[in-house]
């Protein structure tokens, strides 16, 4: 399997004069109950330099007034918002609803209680305008809310991939590959379902840029998100993306995933003698 890595000296001065609002972009926004947040989201966006673009809330079944303050983004900015519903089917499922109706070139997903930067679309949008071999932008990224400070990543590799994700989910890549790998998982409900998007994208080629400006903002607040602490779950999602994604990851740890975030190549190694 060859191996793609991160371009690690891209040269970003060779197109800083690429012109820009050629291509539209996406904002793909799921949402379940961030009604307090949705707008400060939506607004990030909409500050954005790059103007050819689109922003597509998908309310994920909501117990709260998300799909109702949508729907008033929607009426008020009807040119680029656009907001729909659905029976609540989890992140996967919302953002691969999102995307099917998009009319973009370029995909970037953002979480209804998170925020972007003015530059990091049209800086992205230059990257994989200038070189069709580059499938992911990602950037810098800062906490905020009840947590601040840098999101401290680990830098990137197809190695480093296979253990642990490193790109956040709101990276920005092309429909076009969003459509070749199948969309997002929506077995993947206990979690994870970015990090197997970005195997799945990737394990078939390309390369992915990471941007030097903090473009992303991820909020830290009670009610985010969480892991499940239910072990079945877990493991059952393991199995799912050994299953699919067996190829990938005995090139590049040996053998199964058995535990990510802490297995070696050496230690998969390992256990599979005594499997």
């Amino acid at each position: 399997m060859q191996e793609f890595e991160i371009i690690q000296n891209f040269d970003f001065q060779s197109i800083q004069g690429f012109p820009m609002n050629a291509a539209k972009v996406s904002i793909i926004m799921p949402c379940y109950n961030q009604a307090a947040y949705l707008e400060e989201a939506v607004h990030s966006v909409l500050e954005s330099q790059y103007e050819h673009l689109e922003i597509i809330i998908v309310d994920d079944g909501s117990k709260d007034a998300s799909f109702k303050i949508a729907q008033e983004l929607g009426e008020k900015s009807p040119d680029k918002i656009k907001a729909i519903t659905q029976k609540n089917q989890g992140p996967a499922q919302a953002r691969n609803a999102g995307i099917h109706v998009a009319s973009g070139k370029y995909i970037l997903p953002l979480d209804g209680d998170d925020k972007i930067n003015r530059d990091y679309i049209t800086e992205a949008v230059k990257i994989l305008e200038s070189d069709p071999n580059v499938k992911v932008v990602y950037c810098e990224a800062e906490k905020f809310g009840e947590k601040t400070g840098p999101w401290k990543l680990k830098p990137f590799s197809l190695r480093a991939l296979a253990l642990d994700n490193m790109v956040f989910v709101s990276a920005m890549y092309r429909k076009s590959d969003w459509e070749k790998c199948g969309g997002y998982d929506k077995r993947m409900t206990w979690g994870w379902e970015d990090w197997e998007f970005w195997m799945n994208m990737l394990k078939t080629g390309g390369e992915v840029v990471k941007l030097p400006i903090t473009g992303f903002y991820y909020r830290i607040r009670k009610g985010s998100r969480r892991k499940t602490t239910n072990k079945e779950a877990k493991q059952k999602t393991i199995d799912l993306i050994n299953d699919k994604h067996a190829d990938f990851l005995k090139a590049h740890l040996g053998g199964p995933l058995r535990n990510p975030r802490s297995w070696s190549k050496e230690i998969n190694r390992v256990y599979n003698l005594f499997k």
